[in-house]
């Protein structure tokens, strides 16, 4: 059975996002999806001499955009592995990581696609160290795909809509980036580990967020009659 936590205006959920669907509300779709990579068996067989995190559940498919697609506008990132069966009209966008350190198992960019209206196609650089970005206070989250909060928040600056999905929420990026823009955000993660990490990242930031000095007190005001 699915579990909800509200958090502010986060909705995060516990539970495969197939069952839970039914059951929220967005007007988009912003989301990292499983799409098939392990079927890659060269990278599987680097991926079983270096990591030590389990496979990712869904990976093992070829991901399938249509059902989001005919539901609501959408934005995917690793859209270039499933890049033959998006439609035509929407826009790629690159996250360079400016990656330094050699060898690296991963790659060097990854790259994202909006169906709706985004402009021409940017690149987003943005430095990328086994999830610890430099210039920010380090913080280490174990999600073997995390991607950092600036990234997911220039995939929705473009976007107008104001309460998004990700229904594979991993660590809970997309709900950070939500915070930062004044979105609503739900986000669905069938993994308890990394769940329970987007609960405790997402409640942090809504916290950090109250920390502000209260508006002083305003004086009364007589309002005259209609």
């Amino acid at each position: 059975m699915a579990e909800k936590v509200v958090i502010g205006n986060a909705e995060l959920w516990h539970g495969d996002c197939r069952e839970v669907l039914p059951h929220v509300q967005a007007d988009a779709v912003v989301t990292d999806p499983p799409y098939g990579i392990s079927l890659d068996t060269d990278y599987s067989s680097l991926a079983r001499s270096t990591r030590t995190y389990a496979p990712i559940h869904g990976d093992n498919e070829q991901f399938d955009p249509q059902p989001w697609l005919a539901r609501w506008p959408c934005a995917f990132f690793g859209a270039e592995h499933f890049a033959q069966v998006l439609p035509a009209g929407g826009t790629f966008h690159v996250w360079d990581k400016r990656v330094t350190a050699k060898p690296n198992m991963f790659a060097d960019f990854e790259s994202w696609w909006t169906s709706w209206p985004s402009g021409p196609s940017r690149i987003f650089r943005f430095q990328w160290v086994c999830g610890v970005h430099p210039g920010m206070t380090p913080e280490r989250v174990e999600h073997p795909t995390v991607k950092p909060v600036q990234v997911m928040c220039a995939a929705l600056q473009k976007s107008t809509h104001a309460r998004i999905l990700d229904p594979y929420m991993g660590s809970g990026s997309t709900g950070l980036a939500c915070h930062t823009l004044g979105r609503a955000f739900v986000g669905i993660e069938r993994e308890r580990k990394y769940f329970d990490i987007a609960c405790e990242r997402i409640s942090r930031a809504q916290a950090q967020g109250t920390l502000l000095p209260p508006e002083p007190a305003r004086e009364p005001v007589q309002e005259g009659l209609l």
